[in-house]
């Protein structure tokens, strides 16, 4: 799955180069809210409210379709409850959505499709009464990988996207005689899980004709 996320998302922006001279693009800035948790079954979860932000470029395609990658910086983080443990995890993030919708004139409403990729550059491990560990990637994987699924709206330049975001790799890569620290609770709660959640993001596009 994760070959066949990077070969999707390395096909899009090869795609969306060798078009570009006889397609209608525009670029621009996106950011929005993070609301992620983590999928552990034996835990109580809350969500964390974390933020997103960086560059998009949109290519307009016949028949209502585009194609959009971003290049963002992407918090992400979970809330754990029973050892009131907090993990927060900063990302450089690459996201391509496929979107389709009829343009109404006035108004285009999308639906989406985003694999994604990401690498991740800082992060915080926080538990009460203990102590707080920045940077440390002692069991951790930096690399991800997953899928969104959502609905949009374009009106004039402006976009908003609500999208639900799959984290399809481990968050621990722990081998079995790693102990140090956080490393046990690491590998045991996320060997099998990751980051997953709801993101609302909101573009402004530059260019274009419209």
């Amino acid at each position: 799955m994760k070959r066949f996320l990077i070969v999707v998302v390395a096909s899009a922006l090869m795609m969306a180069g060798a078009i570009d001279s006889v397609a209608q693009s525009r670029y621009g800035v996106i950011g929005g809210m993070t609301f992620s948790t983590s999928r552990i079954s034996d835990m109580n979860r809350a969500s964390m409210t974390q933020w997103h932000a960086g560059f998009t470029y949109k290519l307009d395609l016949p028949l209502g379709f585009s194609i959009q990658p971003s290049l963002m910086y992407h918090v992400k983080g979970a809330k754990l409850d029973p050892q009131q443990f907090d993990i927060r995890m900063g990302y450089l993030e690459l996201p391509v959505s496929f979107q389709w919708g009829p343009d109404l004139l006035l108004f285009r409403p999308f639906l989406d499709v985003t694999p994604y990729i990401g690498y991740a550059l800082n992060n915080q491990l926080a538990a009460v009464d203990m102590f707080t560990q920045k940077n440390s990637w002692d069991g951790l994987n930096r690399f991800e990988y997953g899928l969104g699924l959502g609905i949009g709206l374009e009106l004039w330049r402006f976009q908003v996207i609500g999208r639900y975001n799959w984290n399809l790799g481990p968050l621990s890569n722990a081998a079995e005689s790693m102990q140090d620290g956080f490393v046990p609770f690491l590998r045991n709660s996320f060997s099998s899980s990751n980051f997953g959640g709801f993101t609302l993001s909101v573009a402004f596009l530059f260019g274009g004709g419209k």
